[in-house]
Order: structure tokens, then C-alpha cells, then sequence
């Protein structure tokens, strides 16, 4: 079995693909701070599942740079988080500017250096909330990238298992797998109970509401979005 480095979140995305690389792969994780709001509670979801999982090979390193950068309202305190809008175009002001490079960036030279020819994020194409750095063409390129800038030997693959899915169906595969979504945190705004009201509240309600299944975690409100 060999070694891949899973970047874990603590979101419900990255906690179904832990949960489809670890029957794959010896996992290793790896968790980012970045200033952003939700920082201490996403901090304590990773951990969380880390260790219902038994890894033992963690990390967690600091992209402060990302709040420093701002242009987002998952960093800057300044920019309030805006309530869901799920039929709404473009991209949202949460998206934070190029952040899936910086955490790959990390994930791929800590794969590097432990041998692992896997790199594991839960970027979702179809459901999200329309970041640019969570299409499909986004990684083929980045994978291209990898093949120029590491070492010949190298051969590392970044591996986007839930991109296609619907958030509805990594509900349900979550619960196939048994993934712990119960430990997961996914709202945007609070670290304490989950607003209910921020676009990541809405897709994950909606989620869980069109699978039919209770979601676990508290919310202040939870509307009815399917």
C-alpha cells in the first residue's frame, strides 16, 4: 500500500475522500490554516477525524499569507460573509484567491519528500459555489505542473474523487463509507453553531435534505432548501 497526502479541511467534502483514500493508500494528513474565520473549529474537525481514522502522519502548517493577501470574506473581517444564494452566477466572496494552488503547492512537496505518489483534495466541480480552482480542467493542468516541477522519479497524481458528485451523493457515499460527517464543520461564519445561512451551510442543508438524512451538526436556523 502506498503512501498519499489528503488534504483534510475538516469540511464534509474532505472527510468523504479521506474516507475513499485511506482504503486505497496509507494516509497521511494534511491540514492549512490560512486566517481564515472558522479557523479554531476547522482546526479541531481535522484532528477529529484523524483520529477516528488512527492517522498518525499529520500536519498542520500556516498560509497566513492568504489573510494577509484578503479579497475574501472568509479572511477579511472587513467583508461580511454573504447569505446563500444557490441560483446565483459567477463567483462568491468567499472564494479565496487562488487558494487551492497554495495548499496543492504544500500538499505536493510534503508527497515529495515522503515517497507518496498521491495527492488527495475534495474539490467539488458540479455543486460548489463556482470557484474557479475547483474545476476539473484546474487540476489536469496542476498535475501537468507536477510532472514539470518535481523530480523525475516523482510521479505524483493529484486525485479529485468527489469533483464530479453532487454534494447529495458525497452525502450518501459518506455514509456508504462511513465517513465521520458528524465531526466535520462546514459553515462559513460561525465556529460554535453553524449559521444555516451562508452558501456552504445552504449546499451542505440541501445535501442532506435531498438524501434524506438528518444532518448531525446544530445550526442557529435550518431553512429548507431542497
Amino acid at each position: 500500500m502506498g503512501v498519499a497526502v489528503v488534504l483534510v479541511s475538516g469540511g464534509m467534502d474532505s472527510c468523504v475522500t479521506a474516507a475513499m483514500a485511506v482504503r486505497e493508500f496509507e494516509p497521511a494528513f494534511l491540514h492549512v490554516n490560512y486566517g481564515q474565520r472558522t479557523e479554531r473549529r476547522e482546526l479541531q474537525a481535522f484532528h477529529a477525524i484523524a483520529d477516528r481514522y488512527g492517522v498518525g502522519r499529520r500536519m498542520v502548517i500556516s498560509l497566513e499569507h492568504l489573510a494577509q493577501i484578503g479579497g475574501s470574506s472568509l479572511t477579511d473581517p472587513a467583508l461580511p460573509v454573504s447569505p446563500a444564494r444557490l441560483d446565483a452566477t459567477g463567483i462568491p466572496t468567499s472564494y479565496v484567491p487562488f487558494r487551492n494552488a497554495n495548499l496543492l503547492a504544500a500538499a505536493v512537496s510534503w508527497a515529495e519528500v515522503l515517497g507518496a505518489r498521491a495527492v488527495f483534495i475534495g474539490a467539488v466541480e458540479e455543486d460548489s459555489s463556482g470557484y474557479p480552482d475547483c474545476r476539473r480542467e484546474f487540476y489536469d493542468a496542476f498535475n501537468v505542473l507536477i510532472e514539470r516541477g518535481t523530480k523525475p522519479d516523482a510521479r505524483i497524481t493529484v486525485h479529485t474523487p468527489v469533483i464530479r458528485m453532487t454534494k447529495e451523493l458525497i452525502v450518501r457515499t459518506g455514509i456508504d463509507l462511513g465517513a465521520p460527517l458528524d465531526l466535520t464543520w462546514s459553515c462559513y461564519k460561525n465556529d460554535d453553531i453553524a449559521c444555516g445561512q451562508c452558501d456552504s451551510c445552504a449546499l451542505r442543508l440541501r445535501a442532506f435534505q435531498r438524501a434524506g438524512v438528518e444532518d448531525p451538526l446544530p445550526y442557529v436556523q435550518r431553512p429548507s432548501y431542497v
